[in-house]
């Protein structure tokens, strides 16, 4: 099918499954990630992830990660920043743990088991963003939280890879030095807070005054991208630089404006194909062999970001129904985890044998998360 037909294809079917999700009260994200799975290899093999679905899929998420940023509260963010520190931490550690643990009773070498928890220990909280949105708790104590730790938690995935790659990895590598990478990502972070207090508020006034339609959106999707590509080039996740140029646009007065415009590029185009990209990574052809080793390890990636989370959150004084509420949202793997996982495959820290099967695992959580985060918000809703 030519490209064209698989867009127009991806369109409908997430528009169709989104809607059928709202009808059984389900999150509208849960339909489309399944129509990833559903349409790619590993059921009909309509769709595959080829390189226009990787960058359509890639724009989408920084798309999403902008509107976020957009629609958060600074101040919030900053007042929850401590327990967010605290979830980010426990929340790596426990997975880090556990899945060594299991790596060495499977039989793994020491640098293979201790990958296992580097892949695990990575959150990607981009699906949560997108059921924080719908349930309208973006802006609450619990979505303040997990935004501020899935930060923290990109940072030190990436120093993690850092370290283990260049520790224990084999053939070419072109990781930075861990110094010089650290150093950059600390003057990039400076960068950030000088963009967010000063560069924004001037350059969009500036863009207010061009004779241009739209002038103020197209600049700051322009901002967006070059941070989001910035953030990438010294080892930071791209969707890190789109969420805090998105929280620099909010603390202007074209808020509202850059929001609708950019959401309705995102959300009838680019966000979409995000959803289904990370379907289209499932394939069952070993399932069946390995099924006790994916459900393991399945409930293992829930439950060590679910409790570590909550661990993190409880230690702050929060409460147990909101605790949970923040450590479901930090259960999602999705496009890090994949990101880490095809670079532990390239480096040897990652069998071969079991690569598949990691990705299962990976797409699974991806998928239960955001049921569990419904959950979490309706218990918090009750509790009030």
């Amino acid at each position: 099918m030519g490209y064209i037909g698989q867009i127009a294809l991806i369109l409908i079917a997430t528009l169709l499954a989104g809607a059928i999700s709202q009808r059984l009260a389900m999150p509208a994200v849960i339909g489309q990630l399944l129509v990833g799975v559903l349409l790619g290899p590993g059921v009909f093999g309509i769709l595959q992830n080829t390189h226009l679905m990787h960058v359509g899929s890639e724009i989408g998420v920084i798309i999403l990660m902008f509107i976020a940023g957009i629609e958060s509260d600074l101040d919030l963010l900053k007042k929850y920043f401590r327990p967010a520190m605290n979830v980010a931490m426990i929340g790596v550690l426990f997975p880090m743990v556990i899945f060594y643990i299991y790596g060495r009773i499977m039989g793994q070498s020491f640098e293979d088991a201790i990958f296992w928890g580097v892949i695990f220990a990575a959150t990607s909280v981009s699906i949560s963003v997108e059921v924080l949105r719908e349930y309208r708790s973006l802006n609450t104590r619990e979505g303040a939280t997990i935004l501020g730790a899935a930060v923290v938690d990109d940072i030190i995935a990436v120093i993690l890879l850092s370290v283990f790659v260049s520790s224990f990895g084999v053939g070419e590598s072109q990781q930075m030095n861990l110094i010089q990478s650290t150093l950059l990502q600390l003057l990039y972070f400076v960068g950030v807070v000088v963009l967010v207090k000063w560069l924004v508020p001037i350059i969009l006034r500036l863009a207010h005054r061009l004779p241009v339609r739209g002038a103020v959106p197209i600049v700051s999707l322009v901002l967006c991208l070059s941070m989001a590509w910035l953030a990438d080039l010294i080892g930071l996740s791209a969707v890190v630089g789109a969420f805090f140029t998105g929280v620099a646009v909010s603390q202007t007065r074209f808020q509202d404006e850059v929001s609708n415009s950019v959401s309705s590029v995102g959300y009838t185009f680019f966000i979409p194909i995000f959803f289904v990209s990370i379907g289209l990574d499932m394939t069952f052809g070993s399932l069946l062999d390995n099924l006790v080793f994916v459900m393991v390890m399945t409930i293992l990636a829930i439950i060590t970001k679910l409790f570590g989370g909550a661990l993190g959150a409880v230690l702050t004084k929060m409460s147990w129904s909101s605790a949970l509420a923040i450590g479901s949202g930090m259960v999602s793997r999705g496009e890090m985890a994949l990101i880490i996982a095809q670079i532990g495959l390239s480096a040897h820290l990652l069998a071969e044998n079991l690569y598949s099967e990691i990705i299962i695992v990976i797409v699974l959580s991806t998928i239960i998360a955001p049921v569990l985060l419904k959950w979490c918000l309706k218990r918090i809703d009750q509790n009030e």
